[in-house]
């Protein structure tokens, strides 16, 4: 009886009923052709009834799906919280004399957009989707459940990384990853959507929007790790070059006829903004002319080396950005010389991008590598407030700084003691000529961002700029045309939606052709727009030093803008052309329905709670957990004892001499608390902010033996951010007492929560850091934590 191929059938019976292919014939032994269905489907195997293996023909061997052939290896290469106009390849003050070579040896896009927020940005750009059909309509820790803005990235809409390792090409991220709900990034995983989910065979990097540069929060895979050990002169840019590039050496080594795919996104010159200090130096006066005269500079440079338009005037600085001759002395020094942090962190930057470069352009087949570099996932950033941060987790906890709160931090500000932003008239400044900066996706300063590509071997690079509108969203899709592979109807068994992008390489192979991607929509928070046929209709509704919006949705007044000849949109043109007006705001209903934009959420910092944003929480009922010497949390993977009362409780066993360490840390420098022996003697420590720190001490050292240590939190209650008692006691009896006058209400750190050790930077300075705080001179059992209301 003739065998049926029961498995090609069953491929063969779902790809029909999707309406993929026509037909299902298939060679033995070959895998088939079609790549819309991925994975490809193996080959079937023949089947044999002969005993002696030696009295067959060898069958040939399958590895594997191969990529297409000629296809080019692809880079992808991301730089952070950069505004249009703030790289000097762009007429910028930050000087990247690499990206300004790369500039040149390619084909550059000053029409090319972002959603103008980090996680919105690096899922559109990884799926070719909207952002809000990735369900990603604001950043993963201000997810809501509402569709549209889960931060759970559904499985129709596949990464392009994933697309390409299915097509035989090896993977790799490097750096920034803010594409994962931040309830999946707990030891529990799930990883389906880490970047090791996603595609990517390698990944090297942090998880959320920013991580400190000189104690980061990393993981290789999806296992925590400190690569600061041992290595005092760390800083996470260069580890993260090293890192690229020695994957790309080894990839090469071992499969060099093997194209591969790398994604290299840095945390520069995302906050905090940290730079070693020779870089610093180089930038001392740069900036003291002050932003309103560096904006102009920057215009003029734009429009001589035919960025922008001749004609193009400086949109009008926001009301709430003061001019820079308005300001006192103390101002003006301390706003220079965040610039000049920076910028330093900028060229930094630049440099290690220069050397993986250059490592590119060594490999045998660098002709055959696509090199796409975008200066920025959104504009230059103003979350430093009006006059920046040295610790910026206080904008997230809603704490105001002023000034005075700044100045004694300026001679250290961009080093490991400082968690630094700068003040929004830079973010102003290097949005040159645009008006608004990230989070306001409604002005081209939030979401035009400088992009280029370079391919030897397809195009040589020419001076024609292409002004071609294009999106984030179509980069996928130029991926998939360069490597010659079809958008797939099928990942992994789920039918995929299609994507909104289109290829840019018919920009390049004709500069005057009309760009094929001529509507999108934006939405972030409220900031709402509509580009359709050169035609611009927006709405203003929330800036990012705002606490709350000025008025509702409802009340939100809409301009117009023909950008066909207002290049920096300063031309309101709503009140002559009504009809134009309401026709794209039926149009931005329209297309905002089919992905997911409404209802509107124009809520803040409130969403960090998952409570009150609505969406999981897998520690939401979690009210005690027991955890052990060794493990490792992210914050939204803890037990979460903010504004509340709480018990921990731990077991030690003291040596002969005297025991010193962690017992458990909850963040580091910048915001936490930490448990810990000091000679045997028991402290509690809480840092709040790196403003004020409380600290609560035993009064003698522990006896040799075994104990059992509590420490117990009665909150006042009465809001967030209030103060309580804390109490110390050993084996039952209290030995410590003291008050906290106010703690952190909404997020901590952006540091793990350890057992056994503080990693990163410390909590209290004072135990040190790295191995010098690990639990030691006896040993460290259970430790407890309970809420206790």
């Amino acid at each position: 009886m003739k065998r049926t191929n029961l498995g090609i059938l069953h491929v063969c019976l779902i790809v029909l009923s999707i309406a993929t292919l026509t037909s299902c014939e298939q060679t033995q032994n070959e895998p088939p052709t079609d790549r819309t269905y991925l994975p490809v489907p193996n080959p079937e195997p023949p089947t044999y009834n002969e005993l002696d293996v030696r009295n067959t023909k060898q069958p040939k061997g399958f590895a594997g799906v191969s990529a297409p052939d000629g296809a080019p290896n692809v880079v992808l290469i991301l730089v952070d919280d950069i505004g249009y106009g703030a790289s000097s390849a762009f007429g910028g003050p930050i000087r990247m004399p690499h990206v300004e070579k790369f500039a040149d040896e390619s084909v550059r896009f000053n029409h090319f957009h972002t959603t103008a927020l980090c996680s919105p940005t690096r899922v559109a750009l990884m799926t070719g989707r909207n952002h809000h059909t990735n369900n990603f309509g604001n950043i993963s820790e201000w997810a809501t459940s509402y569709p549209g803005y889960t931060g759970r990235r559904p499985e129709e809409v596949a990464f392009v990384a994933e697309m390409l390792r299915l097509n035989g090409y090896s993977t790799a991220h490097f750096g920034k990853s803010h594409e994962t709900a931040a309830w999946e990034i707990s030891p529990s995983g799930p990883y389906a959507r880490w970047s090791t989910g996603s595609g990517f065979d390698r990944f090297y990097g942090f998880m959320g929007g920013e991580t400190d540069q000189w104690h980061p929060q990393l993981y290789s895979q999806n296992q925590p790790i400190d690569p600061t050990i041992g290595n005092p002169d760390y800083h996470l840019t260069e580890d993260l070059t090293n890192q690229a590039i020695n994957w790309v050496e080894a990839q090469q080594a071992v499969t060099p006829d093997r194209p591969f795919f790398m994604y290299f996104a840095t945390g520069a010159v995302h906050a905090p903004h940290h730079a070693p200090e020779e870089w610093i130096d180089k930038n001392k006066g740069r900036f003291d002319q002050g932003w309103d005269d560096i904006r102009e500079e920057i215009l003029e440079r734009q429009i001589e080396m035919g960025w922008v338009p001749e004609g193009t005037a400086n949109a009008p600085r926001p009301e709430d950005i003061k001019a820079w001759e308005s300001l006192s002395d103390d101002e003006k020094q301390l706003f220079s010389h965040q610039a000049e942090v920076w910028s330093a962190f900028g060229e930094h930057a630049d440099d290690n991008i220069g050397r993986l470069l250059t490592t590119l352009e060594e490999l045998p087949d660098a002709d055959n590598t696509m090199v796409i570099l975008i200066i920025g996932d959104n504009g230059s950033s103003a979350e430093g407030g009006m006059v920046g941060l040295y610790n910026e987790l206080t904008y997230f906890n809603g704490i105001p700084t002023q000034v005075e709160d700044n100045l004694p931090h300026a001679d250290e500000w961009g080093g490991p003691t400082t968690y630094p932003h700068m003040a929004a008239g830079w973010a102003h400044a290097t949005a040159a000529p645009f008006s608004y900066m990230k989070q306001v996706a409604s002005d081209f300063g939030g979401t035009r961002n400088p992009m280029m590509i370079k391919w030897p071997k397809r195009f040589k690079a020419d001076s024609k700029i292409r002004d071609q509108f294009h999106h984030v969203t179509d980069v996928a899709p130029t991926i998939l045309d360069a490597a010659g592979l079809p958008e797939p109807t099928v990942v992994n068994g789920v039918k995929q939606v299609p994507m909104a992008g289109t290829s840019m390489l018919y920009a390049i192979e004709d500069p005057e052709a009309p760009t094929q991607h001529p509507t999108q929509y934006f939405e972030i928070m409220g900031n709402r727009a509509i580009y359709h046929e050169g035609w611009f209709a927006r709405v203003i509704h929330f800036l990012p030093w705002q606490n709350k919006p000025a008025m509702t949705l409802a009340e939100d007044t809409w301009e117009l803008y023909d950008t066909r000849n207002d290049f920096s949109l300063t031309n309101n043109i709503a009140d002559e052309n009504p009809e134009k007006l309401k026709e794209l705001q039926d149009l931005f209903q329209q297309i905002g329905e089919e992905n997911h934009v409404f209802p509107i959420d124009d809520r803040r910092a409130e969403k960090t709670n998952p409570e009150i944003a609505g969406r999981p929480d897998i520690m939401a009922n979690i009210h005690e957990m027991t955890v052990l010497p060794g493990m490792v949390f992210a914050e939204f993977a803890f037990i979460n004892i903010k504004n509340k009362s709480y018990n921990i409780t731990a077991d030690v066993t003291i040596g002969d001499g005297k025991s010193n360490g962690v017992i458990l840390a909850q963040g580091g420098e910048f915001g936490g608390w930490s448990i810990w022996l000091d000679n045997s003697v028991p402290v509690f420590t809480y840092n709040y902010l790196g403003l004020e720190k409380y600290t609560v001490r035993g009064k003698q050292a522990l006896s040799k033996g075994t104990h059992t240590l509590e420490f117990d939190f009665a909150y006042d209650g009465g809001g967030l951010g209030k103060g309580g008692t804390m109490t110390v006691s050993v084996d039952g009896a209290s030995v410590a007492q003291g008050r906290f006058d106010k703690t952190i209400p909404i997020v901590t750190s952006t540091e793990y929560t350890a057992v056994g050790k503080d990693m990163e930077s410390p909590v209290e300075p004072a135990y040190g850091k790295g191995t010098d705080n690990y639990f030691r001179g006896g040993t460290l059992g259970a430790v407890h934590v309970q809420r206790t209301k």
